[in-house]
This record gives structure tokens, sequence and C-alpha cells, in this order.
């Protein structure tokens, strides 16, 4: 950590320069991805276009809501574009606040997030998306039929491709907490059962409120929690062991 310490109205002023960086760098992503906004929606789709039965089409409602839709799926698009320069510039802000020995983390930790963000949208497009929606398609009858929109769609799919994202970070946030010394494999698995009320309860939060949806979120996150037992007692730090009075 640097000794000397800026004014406070240092750290404000490179903290907006920062901001305005990152501001810069999703516009950029925003208008490279707006020139391509129906080829990606179209990937974006395709899971659904797969189980929808042949001939059948999403619409839209309201005159407006195409654009809409293009406009958002730009959107994320640029912030997936910009986030290597939105890394990077939280990485230069924090960095000289902390140790030596606290930065050789830094990019593990932000290699491990990122790529367990992305095998967890990896298995919400891949994985869930198939399976929940042949179910839900399986409902229509002869007098039913499933007319999905636009915004629709694009809501439930960023929702859910967010949420597996996030909860797949699990086993990382515990690796650092284990390093720390803040959690040890003891202290989950005696708090197993209240772990998979929390669990339960993030599933139903994070999803749609269906059975479905949340056993596809739920089940894989109670798989990513006893994949954290087994990381907090490889890598986390060894208890003293009790000395016994001879």
């Amino acid at each position: 950590m640097d000794e000397e310490r800026m004014p406070i109205t240092e750290h404000l002023e490179e903290l907006r320069r920062r901001i305005l960086k990152c501001l810069a760098a999703i516009g950029v992503g925003f208008a490279l991805s707006y020139s391509f906004a129906s080829r990606i929606f179209d990937l974006l789709t395709w899971p659904l276009v797969q189980a929808m039965p042949e001939g059948s089409t999403l619409i839209y409602t309201s005159l407006q809501e195409a654009f809409v839709t293009y406009l958002k799926v730009s959107f994320f698009a640029g912030l997936f574009l910009a986030a290597p320069v939105v890394f990077y510039q939280a990485w230069k802000f924090v960095m000289p606040g902390l140790y030596p020995n606290e930065r050789r983390y830094v990019h593990p930790f932000m290699a491990a997030a990122i790529l367990f963000f992305l095998l967890g949208a990896s298995f919400a497009f891949f994985v869930a998306f198939p399976f929940g929606f042949r179910f839900f398609l399986s409902f229509s009858t002869d007098h039913i039929r499933a007319l999905p929109s636009m915004k629709e769609y694009l809501s439930l799919c960023m929702s859910l491709i967010i949420a597996f994202g996030v909860t797949f970070e699990l086993p990382v946030v515990m690796f650092f907490l284990a390093r720390m010394g803040v959690v040890t494999h003891r202290t989950l698995t005696k708090n197993r059962k209240y772990a998979i009320l929390i669990i339960a309860i993030a599933a139903a939060v994070l999803t749609p409120p269906d059975v479905l949806s949340m056993a596809l979120l739920g089940v894989p996150l109670y798989a990513l929690f006893e994949l954290s037992v087994a990381v907090t007692y490889l890598f986390g730090k060894r208890e003293a062991e009790p000395v016994v009075s001879r």
C-alpha cells in the first residue's frame, strides 16, 4: 500500500476519469453491437426457436417493441465487449490501496470470476434453456398456442443468464474467503441445512415464479455449494491441531 495517501478530492477525480473511460468503452461497444443487433438477437433466440413447432415465430405487440428490444440487445452486447476495459479501470483504481501480497490474488480472482460467470451463462443457454423451453411449450394444444414476444423473451433470457452467471461465482468467492480464514469446510458442512434453505430462497428470487426454473437453478447451485466445500477443504487455512496434555 502506498505510504503517501491521496486527498479525497484526488480520489474522486480519479474515480470520475475512470468512470468516464468505462462509459466511453460501453458507448463504443453499444455502437458496434447495434450494427449486428438482429443477428445477436437471432443467436439469443436459438434455444427457443429450436424448441418451437415448425413455422412458429416470435412476435412484437407494440410498434416500438422491436426497436427497443434491439437497443437493449445492443446495450448488453456493448457491456460484454467493454468488460475488459471496465475490469482494467476498476483494477487500476483499487491497486494503489492494496498490499503487494494482496495484489497477486487480483488477476487469478478476475480470471476465475470471468470463467465461472461464462460457465454459468453457458449452462443456462445450452442446458437450462432447451430443457425449460420444451417443457413450457409442451402445454400447447390445438386450441392453445404460445406466442412469445421479443420483449418478454429478452427479459427472461437476460435475467436467467445473469442469475446463472452470478450464482456460479460461489466457488470463487468461497476460495478467497477460505484463504482469508473467514470460512472453513467445517463451517460449511455444519451449516449445510441452512445453505439448502438459502439456495431455495435464492432460486425463487432470481428466477421466474415457476418450479422448473427454480429447480434448474437450485440443483446446480447446490452442486456448486458442495464444490465450495471441497474448495475450502483443499485451499483453506488449516486449523491448528488442539494440544492434548498428557
